[in-house]
């Protein structure tokens, strides 16, 4: 029985050089790219996601960036399934799957499985989703917090999408969202190593403001404003991206440029800290699982440590067991 080929991850917060580090690593094993950011699988949202250009797509293959509609909904079961569709075609064709993305939760479900949440009954999605919109978020989240302190710690008022969730699981199950994925699901089979880009966050910072602003002289605004005329539910994910909202604001004459920049920028800073905090606690190294963290951005003065990693890996991974 031939035992599970390797894959890697390429991990890291956004606006940490991930795709470029995954596009090298491409070009030096054979690689193949399967996005697992959540939102760079929206084709309405290029430029915003900082999704591959045209020339870098040529450069290797790329699978799952902007393959879903801005009207359709991403579930971390709906990604894994395309994921482990498109690892089995990389795999087919003798290349490596490099999973390349921030997005955690989509990680921890690809190695450990699904979490067994029963099926939420419609009463109760719809009456969560109605509480929500007459009482508006900072309430919600308070009446959140009398269910599930732990949820309500973690996670923001504005963060309508999560905080619903959460809020559905609990009033429907009597457990909270974290106690049911505390079970895990019951994962797959496979042999991975993870690359964990976390820069000092000053440079982080940096990075993240230079590239909001490089987005902007891009086109986001025009962007943002074909996505608006779409008349498209505001609770869909595409439509609560880093710099949407911020962005709809100044097309509706709510705010100015300038302020849409500022808070867009620190919204993606914030969600970077978020990232950080998860990575440096849900992917710890392990004998089975070797992970390298590099505490720096990107840039081509890793590549002989990454290479070296990478290479050790795939020799070592066990190719048979008879």
């Amino acid at each position: 029985m031939r035992a599970p080929r390797p894959i890697v991850l390429i991990a890291g917060p956004t606006a940490s050089g991930k795709s470029a580090l995954g596009l090298a690593i491409a070009e030096e094993f054979r690689g193949t790219l399967i996005n697992a950011d959540s939102m760079q699988v929206y084709r309405d949202l290029a430029i915003l996601t900082a999704r591959p250009s045209a020339a870098e797509l040529a450069r290797a293959p790329h699978r799952l960036y902007g393959v879903l509609d801005a009207g359709e909904v991403c579930s971390a079961a709906r990604w894994c399934a395309m994921a482990e569709a498109e690892i089995a075609a990389a795999q087919a064709e003798g290349r490596l799957p490099l999973l390349v993305g921030g997005t955690g939760l989509y990680f921890r479900a690809l190695l450990k499985g699904l979490a067994p949440v029963p099926e939420i009954p419609a009463a109760v999605r719809a009456a969560a989703r109605a509480l929500h919109k007459s009482i508006g978020g900072v309430l919600f989240h308070a009446e959140l917090a009398r269910r599930d302190p732990e949820a309500s710690t973690r996670l923001h008022p504005s963060d309508s999408q999560r905080l619903i969730r959460a809020y559905e699981v609990v009033t429907a199950t009597g457990r909270t969202l974290r106690d049911w994925q505390r079970g895990d699901g019951a994962g797959t089979q496979r042999r991975a190593a993870a690359l964990l880009l976390l820069p000092p966050r000053e440079v982080l910072y940096d990075a993240i403001d230079r590239r909001f602003l490089a987005m902007i002289e891009r086109g986001a605004p025009e962007e943002v404003r074909a996505l608006l005329a779409r008349g498209l539910a505001p609770e869909l994910p595409a439509m609560k991206a880093v710099g949407v909202p911020e962005l709809i604001r100044v097309i509706r004459g709510e705010i100015s440029l300038e302020a849409a920049m500022a808070l867009a920028q620190q919204a993606s800073r914030n969600y970077a800290k978020r990232q950080i905090t998860w990575f440096r606690h849900q992917l710890p190294s392990t004998p089975d699982f070797p992970v390298l963290r590099l505490a720096a951005q990107y840039s081509e003065s890793l590549l002989p440590e990454i290479f070296s990693f990478i290479r050790q890996f795939v020799l070592t991974s066990p190719v048979s067991s008879g």
